[in-house]
């Protein structure tokens, strides 16, 4: 049994007196008080959810959950956007989704934003579509796991995203012969390239299905575009042609009005439910992502809604600019995705698990930690500040975190402490941004315990103490030590298992 910490050199951020309020699995952000958690999603999926803050978010209303799947070559703290400063990447000033999603909640009113950005290993979407045939399922999967995470708060889902990022929401598709209805908006960002009639049908389907669905689409014109004096597209092969050709086939479903300007083309059907607006481009210029930057994300979360065209005009000077984050924050948490609600409890997992193998055994136990299932109170770790000697006897500062218990998996109320394998926990502990302990930090950490448990042992009797019967026992046994001490779940505790410790002398 062992315990992750993470070591960490910058100042903690205080959790709010209202820590009540926080929805489980976030932690709060220096910016704007909103909460936010970042963690990796099998296969090559990054995932980062920004939230309102506290204070912000209404129980009340459903949640908004705006799957934004990044362009090409962008990382999410790029996407989200910071002020640039002198030798900054430009790529963190040409988005801004995180300052357009701050607009966004302080004028939509009906439901509580939460944004929440996709990125791959290749940092390309349409490449990693390419590397996993199967990513129908495993989009779908992703999509109602996020879905599932806010399930109390009546949650829909928006599809969105830029550039490459379209093929995420076409991936997505290819897992239904009808888009589920819990999709309430489509928004393509100059992002449809992928597009083909067979995912027109279903689209057509899906807006004939309700009057709460809407469709943006967004694009200009690339195909006149030039760099260094070469197209950098076919004719046939950017969004302006893809959105063309997606209105046509549409309009013998829907009627369109057709608006035309000096600037734009806007197809708009539905009462506004359908709204094409194609940017013409007489300079042949690159204007890919001026799209986004002029309020792009914002026109696609609110086209055709009574809060279009509120408080900012697409391709208009930036409407968020107060709500840009100064800076790139790695706040110290571990990347832990916040647990579904639907996961097995520790009593349905041990029974799960009771005529498993060693391996086997180890394997669920992988399976059910790396992908969240976890108590909330074992998210918020504990900070220790101690002086430690190195080898030649010089001494150090230092402040470190931990877990404030051993790995359990279940919720709050029923979870199970959960040995395992040394593999197994570091390659939880990689998965997670976390090591295990030496034996100096188990010893320090033992100190520094709120709550100090003696050790409950067994008499070996046969293999009856590494099989599952005896494990539950033991966790019975801890728990009713940890009630007796008047112990809340939180504090840091030790002295009930067996460390497992990273040293030199077991080589």
């Amino acid at each position: 049994m062992k315990k992750l910490f993470y070591l960490f050199v910058f100042a903690l951020i205080n959790i709010s007196a209202y820590s009540q309020t926080y929805l489980p699995g976030l932690f709060p952000s220096p910016y704007f008080s909103e909460q936010t958690v970042t963690f990796p999603y099998a296969p090559e999926i990054r995932v980062h959810i920004n939230a309102p803050s506290p204070f912000e978010f209404n129980p009340l209303k459903p949640v908004g959950i705006a799957l934004f799947a990044l362009p090409n070559g962008n990382t999410i703290e790029q996407t989200v956007g910071k002020i640039l400063e002198p030798g900054d990447d430009w790529h963190y000033d040409i988005q801004h989704i995180g300052a357009q999603t701050r607009f966004l909640r302080q004028h939509v009113s009906d439901y509580n934003v939460v944004t929440v950005y996709l990125e791959t290993t290749q940092k390309s979407w349409p490449a990693w579509n390419s590397a996993h045939s199967n990513h129908g399922v495993i989009l779908k999967n992703l999509v109602e796991y996020l879905k599932s995470v806010y399930s109390q708060y009546n949650p829909f889902v928006v599809l969105t995203g830029h550039s490459g990022g379209g093929r995420f929401t076409f991936s997505f598709l290819d897992a239904f012969t009808q888009i589920p209805s819990y999709v309430k908006r489509i928004s393509f960002l100059d992002s449809n390239y992928g597009y083909e009639h067979y995912y027109g049908d279903k689209i057509i389907n899906w807006l004939n299905a309700s009057s709460d669905n809407f469709l943006s689409v967004i694009a200009y014109n690339d195909s006149v575009a030039l760099y260094n004096g070469e197209p950098i597209v076919s004719a046939t092969g950017g969004t302006w042609y893809r959105s063309r050709i997606m209105k046509t086939y549409m309009s013998s479903s829907f009627t369109f009005v057709n608006e035309e300007d000096n600037n734009f083309i806007r197809y708009t059907a539905l009462n506004g439910r359908i709204k094409f607006i194609l940017k013409k481009n007489p300079l042949q210029q690159i204007l890919h992502t001026v799209q986004v930057e002029k309020n792009g994300f914002i026109q696609g979360m609110v086209s055709g809604t009574a809060d279009e065209g509120i408080g900012y005009v697409y391709y208009g000077s930036r409407a968020y600019t107060p709500w840009i984050q100064i800076n790139v924050s790695h706040p110290a948490q571990l990347a832990i995705p916040p647990r579904n609600p639907a996961s097995k409890t520790g009593s349905q997992f041990m029974q799960y698990v009771m005529n498993m193998t060693v391996a086997q055994r180890d394997a669920a136990v992988y399976n059910e930690i790396s992908t969240g299932n976890i108590p909330n109170f074992l998210r918020l770790l504990k900070q220790i500040e101690t002086t430690f000697q190195d080898a030649n006897g010089t001494s150090h500062n230092v402040k470190y975190e931990v877990m404030p218990d051993y790995l359990a998996i279940g919720s709050d109320s029923d979870y199970c402490r959960i040995p395992m394998g040394p593999i197994t926990a570091q390659r939880l502990g990689d998965l997670f941004g976390a090591v295990m302990p030496t034996p100096k930090l188990v010893d320090n950490i033992y100190q520094n315990c709120e709550v100090k448990l003696q050790p409950v042992t067994y008499a070996p009797v046969g293999n009856q103490n590494e099989l599952v019967p005896k494990f539950v026992l033991h966790n019975t046994a801890i728990d009713s030590q940890f009630a007796v001490a008047a112990g809340v779940h939180g504090q840091l505790a030790g002295g009930t298992k067996k460390d497992v410790v990273l040293s030199n002398k077991i080589i």
